[in-house]
């Protein structure tokens, strides 16, 4: 397990060096907030990193239901069973199993590791602006239905969970990077992905921390060239 702190967030990696998985502690008044909770070995490091920190885990954010982001929920919640969960209205279906699809949305099989054993069930469901101490809630759908995004209000600091990846070159979801294509291999709508990574680009983050991959300070350039890349790489498919 590997800490690393940019202002009021710190970025908690597992399998740094092989498959990175990232989960984050974010620094509020009342204690920290756990956005994502990587894969199920991961309970016991991120119990020790909010130790270290030296504060308590109060609020548990998930950004989708994938089962690299709510894998060690379970273990956790054994031990914090008061600190209540949070989740999408729409991932919340996801979590839950449910596969099915609206009319409204892309008619594209939703793809990854949806959760088969998961126990534990969100007690609070978000939606767009939606605030959370300092954490504003953003939609970013694409990688899946009901992916969310968290805005840190003091910093503009962006946790995106999988709407972008860094590791293997920065590339929107549904984008493959062949050095590390496995979160466009889980990407529900590339056309909805593209979508959602304009919108908080938009939002001309200072920093933007990801599911995948470190960090990027100061990330709107980088994030302009990933998104006319896959814009491109689209377009050429529809021709």
């Amino acid at each position: 397990m590997r800490m690393i702190k940019k202002g009021y967030l710190y970025q908690v990696t597992f399998m740094a060096n092989l498959f990175p998985v990232n989960c984050y502690l974010v620094d509020e008044d009342d204690g920290l907030t756990l956005i994502d909770a990587a894969l199920g070995f991961g309970a016991k490091g991120i119990l020790q990193a909010a130790k270290r920190i030296g504060k308590p885990i109060k609020k548990i954010v998930l950004t989708h239901a994938h089962e690299d982001h709510v894998g060690a929920m379970d273990l956790l919640k054994e031990r914090l069973p008061d600190v209540p969960v949070y989740i999408s209205v729409r991932d919340n279906r996801l979590m839950c199993g449910d596969r099915s699809l609206d009319s409204h949305e892309d008619q594209t099989p939703i793809k990854g590791g949806v959760p088969k054993k998961l126990k534990t069930r969100a007690s609070v469901l978000l939606k767009e602006g939606d605030e959370l101490g300092h954490l504003r809630v953003v939609e970013s759908p694409g990688h899946t239905p009901g992916s969310i995004s968290f805005l840190d209000l003091r910093t503009k600091a962006l946790v995106a969970g999988d709407a972008f990846q860094t590791r293997g070159g920065i590339a929107v979801a549904g984008d493959i990077r062949p050095l590390f294509p496995f979160p466009a291999f889980g990407t529900w709508s590339k056309q909805t992905a593209l979508k959602s990574a304009s919108k908080l680009a938009e939002l001309n983050p200072s920093l933007l921390a990801v599911g995948h991959g470190e960090m990027v300070e100061n990330p709107v350039a980088i994030m302009a060239m990933a998104i006319n890349k896959f814009e491109q790489k689209l377009r050429k498919k529809e021709h």
